[in-house]
């Protein structure tokens, strides 16, 4: 593990190792096996072990802005509705009737007093509780304290939502970050800012192929020639390991003025893009004027699909000191090229790894000592699954 250095300290680190040619590297090359993104036996551990134990992050805070606005969200072992409380907190609940097992709201997001069954319309308050039994005089006695929704831990901390997959299990995001990456998140003051836009994809691809696909720095010129490649470099990282979360930062090319002069006192920021990885299936981009989050959420129950979420999260048009319209056009255009990235380059090229990984003698595979940010992620990932395992037996 690794202390955290100041941030101008680490942009110039990434600055030396352009200059050298080179990067960060992990200690070793890694084989790993095909079977690892077709597995369905390691695919239920991956969603009992991982995300029915550790905190993983839903949405951002301002997309519940208001009491009673709620989302819906497919996780790996459970349906859930997250949903805004009269005293500002946030709880989530399996997205379930209580009576007979009916799906209890199919909007994505909206804002709802009381969550009603189309079934029998047995209705639920937004705190999870049982409100009414229709036809209740011939349906019978019930504890409603004992039928309430089931709910699902939940923690709004540095401006987002988290939730541990699992109605038996406790909550802790502060414990589960720990001090290094808690401290980081605090410092951006993420929930001062305004998720401007999010988007959700379902795509024929185990969720660790595309998890990989954002922590690489490998790939950037093979596969965006025409749009990252032009912008940030390739296979340079200045990389830190905090356990089970890392930051990398990566040099933009507009960083080159600097490679024959010492930048001296100027403030290097705009010259780089810095990654945050935060175990188990998110990544975090701190980009110059905004971040971007992307998570990864394995299907429920096939190894080969998965969903993709993307959050574009920019400063609040009081904060950009911008009109209405200039702030909107501004995102509006970020937003629009960001999905031309994913659905032109990004998605074809890993649903293809998928369909590659399929094939019956596949053979080995490598993950590189310049794959640093992957390797840490597959490293975390059998942890939390030998542990589970290691528990049960």
């Amino acid at each position: 593990m690794t202390t955290s250095l100041p941030r101008q300290d680490r942009i110039r680190r990434a600055l030396e190792l352009l200059r050298h040619e080179t990067t960060d590297k992990f200690d070793e090359i890694i084989p790993f096996e095909p079977g690892e993104f077709t597995d369905p036996i390691l695919a239920k551990d991956e969603r009992d072990h991982v995300f029915g134990r550790v905190p993983s992050i839903v949405a951002h805070s301002s997309e519940l802005a208001k009491a009673n606005d709620f989302i819906t969200v497919t996780m790996p072992r459970n349906n859930i509705i997250v949903v805004r409380q009269k005293d500002g907190g946030v709880k989530s609940f399996v997205n379930l009737c209580r009576h007979r097992g009916a799906l209890l709201e199919e909007s994505e997001k909206g804002r709802c007093r009381i969550f009603s069954c189309g079934y029998h319309r047995w209705s639920y308050d937004p705190d999870g509780s049982l409100r009414t039994i229709t036809r209740d005089s011939t349906f019978g006695d019930v504890d409603r304290g004992d039928h309430g929704l089931i709910e699902i831990p939940t923690e709004e901390r540095h401006g987002f939502i988290w939730v541990v997959d699992n109605a038996k299990e406790d909550i802790d995001v502060a414990a589960w970050l720990g001090p290094e990456i808690d401290g980081i998140l605090a410092e951006y003051e993420l929930d001062k800012s305004v998720c401007f836009r999010a988007g959700g994809f379902d795509e024929p691809t185990n969720w660790k192929i595309m998890q990989d696909a954002f922590l690489d720095g490998y790939h950037i010129q093979y596969a965006h020639p025409n749009t990252a490649g032009k912008i940030i470099h390739t296979n340079v990282m200045a990389f830190e390991d905090f356990g089970r979360h890392c930051r990398f930062i990566a040099p933009r090319k507009s960083i080159d003025r600097f490679l024959e002069e010492d930048p001296g006192d100027e403030n290097l920021d705009k010259y780089v893009t810095e990654t945050h990885f935060l175990l188990p299936n998110s990544t975090l981009l701190r980009q110059p004027d905004h971040f971007q989050l992307l998570t990864f959420r394995p299907h429920p129950t096939d190894p080969t699909k998965s969903r993709m979420e993307q959050r574009l999260i920019v400063p609040t048009v009081e904060d950009s000191g911008m009109a209405q319209e200039r702030w909107e056009r501004l995102w509006n255009k970020n937003w629009e090229i960001l999905l031309a990235v994913l659905h032109n380059e990004d998605f074809p090229l890993l649903r293809d790894s998928q369909r590659g990984m399929g094939s019956a003698d596949a053979g080995d595979m490598l993950l590189g000592r310049n794959e640093i940010a992957n390797q840490v992620f597959r490293r975390e990932i059998k942890k939390l699954v030998a542990t589970g395992r290691s528990n049960i037996g």
